[in-house]
């Protein structure tokens, strides 16, 4: 378990940190300012979990499955009502397409019915995006 370094209720906050690492496959040491990148984008993307789903099954959440967005048509997953604004758009998801959304989605469909304002944070979209890569190896567009 990795101890933060914390005064009143340090116990509380490492033991919480150990099973919110464990929850979610952090091996233990990782969970410090030097963790890996792809496991800092898997926790960054709990951010994005409340509304989107990475895992094999085609169903949606709140927002559409992002399990191989990476090369996908926009708003083109098959059984999800996207919104007008994002009907149209013409672009095929990529890195660069997916760090603009990601930053604000309304600057890339305004009128977007996405409830996210966005990330301002670079390194953190960058994390997320090579989380989403890393989820959609070997995953058809």
């Amino acid at each position: 378990m990795h101890r933060l370094k914390v005064g009143v209720g340090g116990v509380c906050v490492a033991v919480l940190v150990g099973c919110f690492c464990n929850a979610f496959g952090v091996a233990e040491g990782q969970a410090d300012e030097h963790a890996d990148h792809s496991m800092r984008g898997k926790i960054l993307f709990l951010r994005c979990a409340s509304c989107h789903d990475v895992s094999d099954s085609p169903s949606a959440k709140i927002g559409p499955n992002l399990r191989g967005v990476l090369g996908r048509k926009v708003a083109s997953l098959s059984g999800y009502s996207y919104s007008a604004a994002l009907r149209s758009q013409d672009f095929v998801w990529d890195a660069p397409h997916l760090d603009r959304w990601i930053e604000n989605p309304n600057g890339v469909a305004p009128g977007t019915i996405m409830a996210f304002a966005g990330i301002t944070a670079e390194a953190d979209r960058q994390a997320i995006i090579d989380y989403l890569k890393s989820q959609s190896a070997g995953v058809g567009p």
